[in-house]
């Protein structure tokens, strides 16, 4: 009690739950993206692109949407329009038209016409070079924006999209409620001499092996060091290179 009233004690504070890390150490992390450099020493994306401006649009178009579903709206739009001015000559209507086929396509054909005139009127024409203003750009997220730093100009990022997200999660390899938690632990977590890479890696080991709805751990590379759950194999598939692949870039 002090003058005549009576001080209540302080609610004791909870502690934050702990932040869940990653299940492998060091050594499995360099072994695990050892051998996927072993399997695919130079890895592509899959959104074929002719520079860095068909890059961000493909991207943007992307979203919620297969890239060879996009690849196939955009060959025929990319031969007609492959430069921001070109975009806008060639109007909102003609564009979606071109990417009908592509969910989502009325509200993405008006972003593409407005990232266009953004290029044209703020950037010169040109495709910005930092995220900061990558991402003020109309239909281009922190995923977009990574993607286009790594592809288009050589950046070491990570861009975590729907397969990158179930990977981290599902191996327990960096888990994270949202893209940004788990990007920020795979950064953290990736030996630096595979960052470059990662992004592709992880995105194609998600999308023709560790696959949603079935992982097929017969045919996994890392079976033996997976630490999911869900794992139904731990004997590791043959580690051989594979073919080239024959997407990516046009020429």
């Amino acid at each position: 009690m002090e003058n005549g009233t009576i001080k209540k004690k302080a609610a004791p504070r909870r502690k934050a739950p702990a932040r869940p890390k990653s299940l492998y150490s060091q050594d499995e992390l360099k072994e695990i993206f050892r051998r996927f450099s072993i399997q695919r020493p130079e890895p592509k994306g899959e959104l074929e692109h002719v520079n860095p401006f068909t890059l961000v649009v493909a991207v943007a178009l992307s979203a919620q949407a297969t890239d060879a579903g996009v690849n196939k709206a955009t060959r025929a739009l990319f031969k007609v329009a492959d430069t921001p001015e070109k975009m806008l000559a060639l109007g909102e209507e003609k564009v979606r038209d071109y990417i009908k086929t592509i969910g989502l396509y009325r509200n993405k054909a008006k972003n593409v016409i407005a990232l266009s005139r953004m290029l044209v009127d703020r950037f010169g024409g040109e495709v910005p070079r930092t995220r900061e203003e990558l991402i003020m750009l109309p239909g281009v997220g922190r995923k977009t924006a990574n993607v286009v730093l790594s592809m288009a100009f050589g950046e070491a990022t990570l861009a975590v999209d729907t397969h990158i997200f179930r990977i981290a999660n599902r191996l327990r390899l960096a888990p994270g409620k949202t893209p940004d938690e788990v990007e920020d632990r795979l950064i953290r977590i990736i030996p630096d001499e595979y960052l470059y890479h990662a992004h592709h890696w992880l995105i194609l080991h998600g999308r023709y092996c560790c696959k949603a709805r079935r992982p097929e751990c017969e045919h996994c590379i890392i079976a033996d060091l997976c630490k999911s759950p869900e794992k139904t194999c731990d004997v590791p598939a043959p580690l051989v290179e594979l073919p080239p692949q024959l997407f990516g870039p046009t020429p």
